[in-house]
């Protein structure tokens, strides 16, 4: 099985990203992931959603998930541990895409 590690090594650079935010389809805010440490692979996997779908839709959550790999399970069994990945979850079962603006 690919590793996380693995797999965000293939993944576009965001260095030049300082941070994401998401909006709801009402256009409220949903959650703001900063490039610092601790949140780096979050930045990255977000952009490379946003760059190939346009918004985090649940097509996009469900590779997000994919590119989290062993990370998502993780998640799964220990909801709050990881919200960057819990959003992922939210998008599929709630079927409510997010908006992105990049900074």
């Amino acid at each position: 099985m690919t590793t996380f590690s693995e797999i965000l090594a293939g993944l576009e650079s965001s260095d030049h990203i300082q941070k994401i935010e998401l909006f709801d389809a009402k256009g409220d805010p949903a959650g703001i992931i900063e490039n610092k440490p601790g949140s780096q692979g979050s930045v990255k996997v977000y952009h490379h959603l946003y760059k190939k779908y346009g918004i985090i839709s649940a097509a996009a959550a469900r590779e997000g998930l994919e590119i989290y790999a062993e990370h998502a399970a993780d998640a799964q069994a220990n909801p709050g541990k990881h919200p960057n990945i819990d959003r992922l979850f939210r998008v599929i079962e709630n079927a409510g895409p997010l908006s992105v603006r990049i900074t």
